[in-house]
């Protein structure tokens, strides 16, 4: 099989950078609407859509931006700044993208879908942080695909979403108990979105939950098999396309902490002598987070890597030591500016509810701590 080769590129990211500058105004007022009213971020994904952001990093040879995944990581960080729930969003459409770039990339197979995502501008839908290795659901074998029906919930952009890509759970007559994994469109009779997404936080990200009842799924649509429960080799590419962009937008939130920190603190008439230490605190955790999200983008390597078995622990556990370091630095944001940031009124309130979302993406704290300790036993 021929391979396909990403195009050499000299996009720079600049030009997308400064235009989330440009942006910046529209974005960070729109989303502060929807965080009030608990809708979905339309308004700036209209935005980001016009702009040719949802298709970016696709590959130029296939219609796309050519925007490295690097690149595609500091964007996400960058929208964080003003509006962390259209950054999360994204980054959610984003890891779909990346995974199939990279199999595009490296096995020659995904073109067409790729180049289907560019021409319609699709927002893709994913349901993997819940399905894990054992998934949901039931499928129904007929003559020519299966009937799907199941519960998947916290689907990120749900609300808007055109292609939902998901997996349940099959017993083969022959093989066995497996996983099939799929992509069917959003409009598909039997699908339906519930009206449950009233959270702590990432109040905009329109994750509602979506039912399946009797979705007919034809069998060329089945783009994976594995064993049900397995962790398979390729699982470690997923995850590792995956985590960096699910943690941008949470670097991106530690990041506007800081800024509002110190420009509150420049106004500030009286401060207390013990802030600088405070102060120089939250710094080290900003630091740390940003550090160990760059490593994280290193090891992805702008996609030209081969999953190893170790690669999964390695990307799950700075996930955890990320997620940690951007709430530790929310939270020493707010006992620095102290109890006015307890007011809604006060942006940091926002920024500290939706930084708390960065525990329960694949895996929580516990279950990485679990999944690190038997692959280290069994080594």
């Amino acid at each position: 099989m021929e391979l396909h080769k990403t195009k050499d590129t000299k996009t720079s990211s600049q030009p997308w950078l400064s235009l989330i500058d440009a942006l910046g105004e529209e974005l960070a007022t729109n989303g502060i609407s929807h965080d009030q009213n608990a809708t979905f971020v339309a308004d700036n994904y209209a935005l980001l859509k016009t702009n040719g952001y949802l298709t970016a990093m696709i590959p130029e040879a296939l219609g796309g931006g050519g925007v490295t995944f690097k690149e595609m990581c500091a964007i996400l960080v960058k929208i964080a700044h003003y509006c962390p729930s259209t950054a999360l969003a994204l980054s959610m459409h984003q890891h779909l993208l990346a995974a199939n770039i990279w199999k595009y990339t490296h096995h020659g197979t995904g073109g067409s879908f790729l180049k289907d995502v560019v021409k319609n501008n699709l927002v893709l839908v994913s349901t993997g942080a819940r399905d894990w290795l054992d998934s949901n659901g039931t499928m129904i074998k007929t003559d020519t695909g299966y009937l799907v029906s199941g519960r998947k919930q916290f689907a990120s952009q749900s609300a808007l979403g055109d292609v939902l890509v998901t997996s349940m759970p099959y017993n083969d007559p022959e093989e066995g108990w497996q996983v099939l994994h799929f992509t069917v469109a959003m409009t598909s009779e039997g699908i339906t979105l519930l009206d449950d997404w009233y959270t702590l936080g990432m109040r905009g990200t329109g994750s509602q939950t979506v039912t399946l009842d009797n979705v007919f799924v034809p069998n060329a649509a089945i783009v994976m098999k594995r064993l049900k429960g397995e962790f398979p080799m390729f699982w470690n590419a997923v995850l590792t396309v995956a985590l960096p962009l699910t943690m941008a937008p949470y670097v991106g939130i530690a990041e506007k902490a800081m800024t509002l920190t110190l420009d509150t603190l420049k106004v500030k008439q009286r401060k207390s002598p013990h802030i600088t230490v405070m102060l120089g605190d939250m710094y080290n955790s900003l630091t740390l987070a940003q550090v160990l999200h760059n490593d994280m983008i290193a090891i992805t390597n702008n996609l030209d890597f081969q999953p190893e078995a170790k690669m999964g622990v390695d990307i799950l556990t700075r996930k955890t030591l990320v997620a940690n370091a951007c709430k530790d630095t929310v939270t020493k944001a707010m006992g620095i500016v102290g109890g006015q940031s307890f007011y809604r009124k006060h942006y940091l309130e926002r920024l500290f509810r939706d930084v708390q979302a960065a525990s329960f993406h694949t895996l929580p704290e516990k279950e990485q701590q679990h999944f690190t300790g038997d692959f280290l036993l069994k080594l």
